[in-house]
């Protein structure tokens, strides 16, 4: 497995203080993010979700949550009303679109990160190899658990390519279940993906650690910047909220802020 040494939380509590749970069926992941005091938006597409979002309205209701329930139809052209997100979950519904080089491209432009997850195949049914070849097989109708809704299956590689042609980067991958001889479309040979991604279009900031330890004197902490563009950024601080002050000048970078101390607000962008 390759490691991504991010933390979660600092992960998806970024500048845009919002995080989506795409494909979020009944919410139950977007409720328990709510819950680690992460807003949400929890997005689906009412006409074909199984009880047309009535079974996240009633959880939403029943937990007096604030989680925002949004139907958007991933398989048109769509928008997000320019929305920005600091990370996405797109778990288990990659193999339901119809066009997932455009979403996974779309929704580059709109999150800093992604967890995604999807069904993988190293060979057919027949037992052609296909793990080392950048390709997705396009199941039939009925072919994978009588479901209609199932579309492209992808090889390892072919997953990996369309990952980085949609404009984001890998950051940490690891594939379980029938990691031997998973098929497309067999119920007992079945083998998924799950991706940590990185935008390679939304610019980024980070700090780390995040929140920084509580210390008696000074502390210190690294802020590491990407502008993802070829253009040299700037990146600010401003100290309780005070006058903009500047920290560093590239186009992507990592620097240390020595001066941390207890007691004030630190704000990067």
């Amino acid at each position: 497995m390759e490691r991504a040494t991010l933390d979660f939380l600092q992960l998806c509590r970024g500048p845009y203080q919002k995080i989506a749970d795409i494909g979020g069926a009944d919410g139950d992941l977007a409720f328990l993010l709510e819950k680690m005091e992460l807003p949400v938006d929890l997005i689906d597409n009412e006409p074909t979700n199984f009880n047309r979002l009535e079974g996240a309205r009633i959880l939403k209701e029943a937990l007096h949550s604030n989680v925002t329930i949004r139907t958007v139809d991933l398989d048109s052209q769509f928008t997000l009303s320019g929305e920005k997100y600091d990370a996405i979950f797109l778990l288990g519904i990659l193999y339901h679109l119809k066009n997932p080089f455009f979403v996974l491209e779309k929704l580059a432009t709109t999150a800093r990160y992604c967890f995604l997850s999807t069904r993988i195949a190293r060979q057919t049914d027949n037992g052609q190899q296909i793990s080392q070849e950048p390709i997705a097989y396009l199941l039939g109708s009925q072919e994978c658990n009588n479901d209609s809704t199932n579309f492209w299956i992808f090889s390892e590689e072919g997953l990996k390519r369309l990952i980085d042609r949609t404009g984001w980067d890998l950051l940490s991958y690891v594939s379980v279940g029938i990691t031997g001889n998973s098929t497309p479309a067999h119920p007992e040979r079945d083998e998924r993906a799950f991706c940590l991604l990185r935008s390679k279009i939304v610019p980024t900031i980070t700090a780390s650690p995040n929140p920084v330890p509580a210390h008696k004197d000074t502390a210190r902490t690294i802020i590491s910047w990407n502008t993802t563009t070829a253009t040299p950024g700037k990146v600010y601080v401003s100290i309780d909220g005070q006058q903009e002050l500047l920290f560093a000048t590239s186009r992507r970078g990592s620097a240390p802020a020595n001066w941390i101390r207890p007691g004030r607000a630190y704000e990067f962008r």
